[in-house]
C-alpha cells in the first residue's frame, strides 16, 4: 500500500480556509460560554480566548482578579483572540451566575468536589456555562455550591490537575463534542 503524500500547509493556505471577520460576525456561536473565576496570570487568560476562539464560544465572562483586554500578556497568547470572542468583566461571578441560570443555562465547575464526574461521561445540557478558576486555590466555594454539575479530568500522575488554560481546552473541545454529536 501506497503511503499518502503529506505537507504541510503553507500561512497562506491556512488563512484562506479560515472565516473572515465579516463571516465570523455572522456564523452562529457555539450556546456554551466560560467564566473565569480569578485566574491570575494573564498568559492563560491570553491562551483561553486563543481556545475560545477555536471553538467559536459565545462568550467570556472575566470576574475577580481575572485580567481584561487591552494587555500585552494576554495578546501575547491569544494572538488577537479577544477581538474575535465577546466577553465582559465582572467584578462578581455570583449574579453572573444567576442571570445565566435563568436563562436556562447548565452551570459547571470544572474541579475537584466531592461529587466530580469525568468530564468524558458527564451529560451536559445546553446552553452551557464552564466555570474555570484560580490556579492555586481553584474555584471559589460559593460557585461550586451553585453548580449543577462538577467535572473533572482524571490525573494518572504525581499532579493533581492540569494548568488551567490547559484542562480548559481538554474539557471545552469534549463539551463542544457532546453538542455537535446532538445537533
Amino acid at each position: 500500500m501506497k503511503k499518502a503524500q503529506i505537507r504541510k500547509l503553507t500561512y497562506e493556505e491556512i488563512q484562506q480556509s479560515r472565516p473572515g471577520a465579516e463571516q465570523l460576525q455572522i456564523m452562529p456561536r457555539r450556546p456554551v460560554s466560560v467564566l473565569l473565576d480569578d485566574v491570575r496570570s494573564l498568559h492563560n487568560v491570553g491562551a483561553i480566548f486563543r481556545t475560545a476562539d477555536g471553538v467559536h464560544l459565545e462568550k467570556m465572562f472575566l470576574c475577580g482578579i481575572t485580567g481584561t483586554p487591552p494587555r500585552a500578556e494576554i495578546r501575547k497568547t491569544s494572538l488577537g483572540a479577544e477581538e474575535s470572542v465577546p466577553w465582559e468583566f465582572h467584578q462578581n461571578p455570583l449574579p453572573v451566575i444567576g442571570e445565566l441560570r435563568e436563562k436556562g443555562y447548565q452551570i459547571v465547575v470544572l474541579e475537584h468536589t466531592s461529587a466530580s464526574q469525568d468530564y468524558r461521561q458527564a451529560k451536559y445540557h445546553f446552553p452551557l456555562c464552564l466555570i474555570v478558576g484560580h490556579e492555586f486555590h481553584g474555584i471559589r466555594d460559593e460557585l461550586v455550591e451553585a453548580a449543577d454539575l462538577a467535572i473533572e479530568i482524571p490525573m494518572h500522575g504525581i499532579k493533581q490537575s492540569l494548568n488551567v488554560s490547559v484542562a480548559f481546552g481538554v474539557a471545552i473541545y469534549e463539551i463542544i463534542s457532546h453538542w455537535e454529536k446532538s445537533h
